[in-house]
């Protein structure tokens, strides 16, 4: 059995001006994570701007945080691909340099058809010597599967241990899975970029798959939550959550300038598709950090609130 429990934020890719994506930016990155209180790290997953990485990229970036990580905290490789036997590649490949689990979307290709998942999940598990974590996030990313198809598909693959569930009602699948799934999982996750995670915890998830630019309010929520200090943590969550219904809108270009406020990186260059952020969406994240930091949600690297 995998223990995996906590916050686990999923890196984004920094890009040099060039387009190039920064090794040592994402390192440094992942030492924030780390300072954070964060229990385990992610990468690559859709925060990453994983479908914009080529496999060559996508491959060196991976060989660099678990080298970098060394064991420090647990690394769940980012493993997703159209074909079963490219995702259980990346999986071998996240296990080479420590990962200890593989987080693979059910496949959109496969739709809501359970056997088509099942018989995709299980090719990857048959070539693949660590647990994995399916990610069930909404089309078109990902299939959008109802929790009892979840249930059926793991019990069609032991190899599955874990479940990321970002499909909403969130709360409710959270529910839904560990009832259906009992003994046959290790843990469910919720993700969804924290935007329900009260409701997640109060429900039986292990924790939250976030991005990472809030990884230090999500620790101190996490730890509250345990602690049974719920005012606490439904305080930290009602200070984020605007700035992280902010987030849903723009997705890594708003992690990235929040990490930019923050001090945690100097571009926010990013390929992913979406909006952008124009001179007004600049000015009411800032009017959100603010607001936020009054709350005393920062503890450390208060962010840069100069206009």
């Amino acid at each position: 059995m995998t223990e995996l429990a906590g916050v686990f934020p999923v890196l984004p890719t920094p890009f040099r001006p060039d387009g190039a994506p920064d090794r040592e930016a994402l390192l440094r990155l992942a030492d924030f994570a780390l300072e954070c209180g964060a229990d385990g790290v992610v990468f690559p997953g859709m925060a990453s701007e994983v479908e914009t990485l080529t496999p060559e990229e996508r491959a060196t970036l991976v060989v660099a945080v678990g080298g970098h990580l060394r064991g420090r905290v647990p690394f769940i490789v980012g493993a997703s691909e159209a074909d079963p036997a490219q995702a259980s590649a990346r999986a071998k490949e996240g296990a080479a340099h420590g990962a200890g689990a593989a987080m693979i979307m059910a496949s959109p290709e496969a739709g809501q058809d359970v056997a088509a998942q099942s018989a995709f999940f299980a090719a990857v598990a048959a070539a693949c010597d660590i647990p994995i974590m399916l990610q069930n996030a909404p089309p078109p990313n990902g299939a959008g599967l109802a929790p009892q198809a979840i249930a059926s598909i793991v019990a069609a693959v032991p190899g599955i241990r874990f479940v990321k569930e970002e499909t909403l009602p969130c709360g409710q699948h959270v529910s839904a899975i560990l009832a259906s799934c009992a003994g046959k999982l290790d843990a469910v996750f919720g993700g969804a970029g924290a935007r329900y995670v009260v409701d997640e915890l109060a429900r039986g998830a292990a924790g939250t798959m976030p991005a990472l630019e809030f990884a230090d309010v999500h620790a101190r929520l996490y730890r509250a939550w345990r602690s049974g200090e719920d005012g606490e943590a439904r305080r930290l969550y009602n200070a984020s959550l605007p700035l992280l219904m902010f987030q849903a809108v723009f997705r890594t270009r708003a992690t990235k300038e929040v990490l930019r406020r923050r001090g945690l990186l100097a571009q926010t260059g990013a390929r992913a598709a979406g909006p952008k952020l124009d001179r007004h969406d600049e000015r009411e994240i800032l009017a959100l950090l603010a607001d936020a930091d009054a709350q005393g949600l920062f503890l450390a690297h208060r962010p840069d609130l100069s206009p």
